[in-house]
This record gives C-alpha cells, structure tokens and sequence, in this order.
C-alpha cells in the first residue's frame, strides 16, 4: 500500500453547484442530474427552458386566476399596527378615537350596581 499513490479529484459542493449552473451534465443521466441537483440545491442554467408538468383545464385556469387575485388583494391590505418610517408599501390607517370617558362611566356604574 506504501507504493501506490492514490489520483483523482476531490469535488467540493460548491465547485459542484458551479459546474451545474454552467450547463447540463452530460456525464449523468436527467433523472441522476435532477437528483443530484435536488441534493446541491443547484438551480438550472438561466438559458435552459422550464418544463411543463400538465396541461392545466379551463377550471384549474379560473381557480388559478382566483388564487391570484386573491393573493393580490391581500398584498393590498395596509398592514395593521404602527406604520413603521421608511417604507412606502405600509401606510398607516386612521383608528377611530377611543372613549375613554364612556368606558370609565360604565365600569363605575358596574361596580356602584355590584
């Protein structure tokens, strides 16, 4: 064992997800190079074309087009609590002024009946 030297290359995650990123892998196989980029969490190459899984019905398109509408109106909404300075998306909502006093005079009159 003394006499034998050992070659090959070491790979590290990063110099992995950089090769990925470059281009396909054409050593491996799609579903190896899937995998391996689930694992490395290595996005696909900005040139490559985004599969398609199914062909969506009329009916997916509309509850799809809901979903969004939805999901926009809730973006909309004002955020409650205080509007925090420097961003322009919160704005701050006008709370109707609070009556302390009524609230006082019915806690006496309570207590005064108890």
């Amino acid at each position: 064992m003394h006499g034998k030297r050992r070659t090959g290359t070491v790979v590290t995650e990063s110099t992995a997800q950089a090769a990925l990123r470059r281009g396909p892998a054409r050593e491996l196989a799609p579903e190896e190079e899937k995998v391996v980029r689930m694992r490395l969490g290595a996005s696909l190459p900005a040139t490559s074309r985004l599969e398609r899984l199914a062909v969506a019905t009329d009916a997916e398109i509309e509850v799809l087009a809901y979903e969004i509408e939805a999901y926009l109106k809730l973006r909309a909404r004002p955020v409650p609590g205080p509007a925090r300075q420097g961003s322009p998306s919160v704005t701050a909502r006008a709370e109707p002024p609070a009556a302390p006093r009524a609230k006082d005079r019915i806690v006496r009159a309570l207590r005064k009946k108890a």
